[in-house]
């Protein structure tokens, strides 16, 4: 039996070669510089051996696009460009591939797909099948599905082969077309209309994606809130005492006050009828936890590799990919939260305690400290949380950090949570409730692998209920409500998850393109990246929402919808067919109004260009909050 094994890149088909053969296999050129074939033999569970061929594409095959006639910006009206038709076939650059590919598949009599087990890896993997089919229909066609590049997940993959979802397939077939429709028909329209009004100030082309508008949205709103702050006084009263040489500080249960005459009135009598005299009226001691943290999902590797380790999303997905072609981690683009009840946590955990770094604390878990990790509320049905596979301390860069953070969680995940003491005192002065917590830890379990959580003890002098002082300080203090923060990246990942722009693969991929295309500038803030709308960015996003769309380009409603729509071809409850239709009525309509209203989108576009004063002006024409002027003033009115 011949089988051709086909991977997403050639660096995965050479690892998996080496799985395979134990390291016995042969290699020889392709037509393609990048690609090799690896061949060897294989002993299937029915005891046939069979000679394998082990090679790869690089990613999708197949490209959409319209006709060549259409190709050209004046060629059509952008709005055809939503009914035209439009082609697949071969990139041009893959024709090498495509041909490697031909060629081992006339003597193979079963072609197996070794792409990532995700949408686009079915997706692929159906090019593939197609390529190969036309060459010889005698195939049968299967897929391997793994999570993780270890022997005995590769082994079993490669012994318990499964039918290709075509259903996910179909779903990013829908996805191509509709971003190629909807990009093509908004990119000419913004482009010719805008460019040509304004041509010394919108150089090239200024492109339109049905993700990356949303994406800038959330950017651009976030952006008013802070250019749009007004600062706000505020009065507040403050109650300290020391007791036993120990600092307590009580929290006005009010919070804070805006009418300054009221807070006034209220500290007056506070003074004036009790002294003012403070009553302990609540004394609380219990156990608390902080929990350790969920098993780990892409997004939330997107986000703390953000907010942690000051590595900007799309980087954190490229090492993490590496990690993963390397077998070091397991497939590191899935939604689930939770184990399966059967996974063997404890061998992997053995695999780290050979660790100069955790390799003490994984010992601890081995020795009577593991916890069954805690289940969160999802699971994709398709791959584990992301975690190690393996150990090793031979990396750098990226990875090594990446690495160190997924197997930092990792263990956390498999730990008991921290245990301490909460104590909660309750006093008044007069009508008024103060607060003070104290927390002693106890015990900082997961917390001893897993720095990137926070828990301060405070400790707190022995109060007793009935408890009657006079305190050492009780002021009335005057401070000013400060400006929101630029969206951090971490925030705009997390809008974008809930809000169903992208998919957790997508995401950082969205984010860098409307970086890439100058529609927000990234920065760095306090070790964590911030987001700046371009002047450009804010005039399309101004401009869109100023025509009154019922579902602005620039909200995540109309996205979000496509996107629960591609679950529905996935779970079989629409057709490809269905959804494109749908898609392409609605997006239509708005192209419609966007057009017929396009004057709208040019006067913003004049005005900001006329506009010389904004409230931050930063580097290379973006605005740009520094967050040095977030200063609180507090005016002492007792002492």
């Amino acid at each position: 039996m011949r089988i051709l094994c086909v991977a997403e890149k050639p660096a995965m088909s050479k690892s998996l070669a080496q799985i395979l053969s134990n390291g016995q296999f042969s290699s020889r050129p392709t037509n393609d510089q990048y690609t090799r074939n690896h061949e060897f033999t294989y002993k299937l569970p029915n005891n046939t051996m069979a000679h394998v061929v082990m090679t790869a594409v690089r990613g999708h095959l197949f490209s959409t696009d319209f006709p060549s006639r259409y190709r050209k910006w004046h060629s059509c009206a952008p709005v055809e460009l939503f009914e035209l038709e439009i082609e697949k076939a071969t990139s041009k650059d893959l024709t090498s591939v495509e041909q490697n590919l031909r060629q081992e598949s006339r003597l193979a009599d079963q072609v197996m797909i070794w792409t990532d087990c995700d949408r686009e890896g079915e997706n692929i993997g159906a090019e593939i099948a197609t390529v190969c089919r036309r060459q010889n229909q005698r195939l049968t066609i299967c897929r391997a599905r793994f999570s993780s590049v270890t022997p005995a997940e590769v082994h079993r993959a490669m012994r318990n082969p499964v039918m290709l979802d075509m259903r996910q397939a179909e779903a990013v077939d829908a996805r191509m077309e509709l971003d190629l429709r909807i990009g093509a028909s908004f990119t000419r329209f913004q482009t010719l209309n805008l460019q040509n009004s304004f041509p010394a100030l919108f150089e090239g082309v200024i492109s339109y994606g049905p993700c990356q508008f949303p994406t800038l949205g959330f950017v651009v709103d976030q952006f008013r809130r802070v250019e749009n702050f007004i600062p706000e006084n505020f009065w507040k009263l403050e109650l300290k005492h020391n007791k036993d040489g120990l600092d307590t500080t009580f929290t006005w249960q009010r919070g804070h006050l805006f009418d300054q005459l009221v807070c006034l009135i209220i500290y007056e009598a506070c003074i004036e009828i009790t002294g003012p005299k403070v009553v302990i009226t609540k004394v609380k001691s219990q156990p608390t936890s902080k929990y350790r943290p969920l098993p780990l999902t892409t997004v939330e590797l997107q986000k703390n590799g953000s907010k942690f380790l000051s590595i900007p999303s799309d980087e954190v997905m490229t090492a993490a990919e590496s990690l993963y072609m390397k077998g070091w981690i397991s497939y590191p683009r899935t939604e689930t939260d939770q184990f399966d009840a059967n996974y063997n946590l404890m061998s992997l955990i053995e695999k780290q305690t050979h660790n100069s770094q955790w390799g003490r604390f994984a010992q601890r878990l081995v020795e009577g400290g593991y916890r069954n990790p805690r289940r969160g509320k999802n699971n994709d049905q398709a791959h584990p949380p992301i975690h190690p596979v393996m150990h090793t301390e031979n990396l750098d860069g990226n990875e090594k950090r990446v690495f160190e953070f997924i197997t930092r969680r990792f263990l956390a995940c498999c730990a008991e949570d921290a245990k301490g003491d909460q104590t909660d005192i309750e006093a008044t002065i007069h009508t008024e409730s103060f607060k003070a917590t104290g927390l002693i830890i106890k015990e900082r379990n997961y917390l001893d692998v897993y720095p990137y959580d926070k828990w301060t003890g405070t400790v707190l002098p022995n109060f007793s209920e009935g408890e009657e002082f006079i305190p050492t300080e009780f002021l009335m203090k005057m401070g000013a409500t400060t400006p929101p923060t630029l969206l951090t990246e971490s925030q705009l990942i997390a809008l974008m998850d809930k809000n169903g722009i992208g998919t957790d693969a997508t995401i950082a991929e969205h984010i860098k393109t409307i970086t890439k295309r100058e529609y927000v500038v990234r920065s760095k803030r306090d070790k964590e990246y911030v987001f700046t709308p371009s002047t450009l960015g804010i005039a399309l996003v101004e401009g869109y929402d100023n025509i009154g769309l019922d579902m602005s380009l620039s909200k995540p409603f109309l996205r979000s919808q496509l996107e629960s729509n591609l679950k529905l071809i996935c779970s079989g409850n629409k057709s490809k067919d269905q959804v494109v239709r749908e898609a392409i009525e609605m997006y239509r309509n708005v192209f419609e109004i966007v057009n017929r209203d396009k004057r709208i989108l040019q006067e913003v576009k004049k005005k900001k260009k006329k506009k010389k004063k904004r409230l931050f002006n930063g580097p290379f024409g973006f605005d740009d909050y520094t967050g040095e002027h977030r200063l609180t003033h507090w005016m002492v009115i007792g002492s």
